[in-house]
């Protein structure tokens, strides 16, 4: 019940936002961990680390100035695989700040890294891939980057996502049916 909660909470926060960024930074947020988002070990259950980067990444695209865009067109966020490290705990009432950077892209999918940090240091990294789809179909790199206004150039995946893309396209051709 409090994802619902902090969803509204993050449309409130949309609503009064008047400070943009460029489509590569790095866009912050800040959380604390509620009781209700730990588990039996008391500190911040695994699945919640997921639910808030997605808030995060809600947070991103608005403040990087494509949120009206998207939903003007009607787009929707597609998750195509995450891989989450976690590195220390988050306990019960901590203060925490996730952050989210595109990082780069390529001919179909945009990367995306996100970080749990806080007075203690780095508690998680996180890396995801995705897509914007419409009733259409995926929308095209070129299209979203003309959307955002973005005229840069290309940026070099990190050397960890460029291994991390070739294990996800190993593991597609090992599962494929013969």
């Amino acid at each position: 019940m409090n994802l619902y909660i902090r969803l509204l909470l993050l449309f409130f926060k949309i609503k009064r936002n008047k400070h943009y960024q460029d489509l590569l930074d790095t866009v912050d947020i800040d959380y604390k961990a509620l009781p209700t988002d730990c588990d039996i070990n008391l500190h911040l259950t695994n699945s919640r680390y997921l639910a808030m980067m997605d808030l995060s990444r809600t947070w991103m695209t608005e403040r990087v100035g494509l949120l009206k865009q998207i939903m003007k067109r009607r787009w929707f966020p597609i998750v195509n695989a995450t891989a989450i490290t976690y590195i220390r705990d988050i306990k019960p009432m901590q203060k925490y700040t996730i952050s989210t950077k595109l990082v780069g892209w390529d001919h179909k999918y945009f990367y995306i890294e996100q970080k749990f940090h806080s007075d203690r240091g780095l508690h998680a990294i996180a890396y995801v891939r995705g897509v914007f789809k419409s009733k259409k179909g995926v929308i095209s790199i070129e299209e979203m980057l003309e959307v955002a206004g973005f005229e840069g150039k290309t940026p070099i995946l990190p050397s960890e996502v460029m291994r991390w893309k070739e294990m996800l396209e190993q593991k597609k051709m090992t599962n494929l049916p013969k």
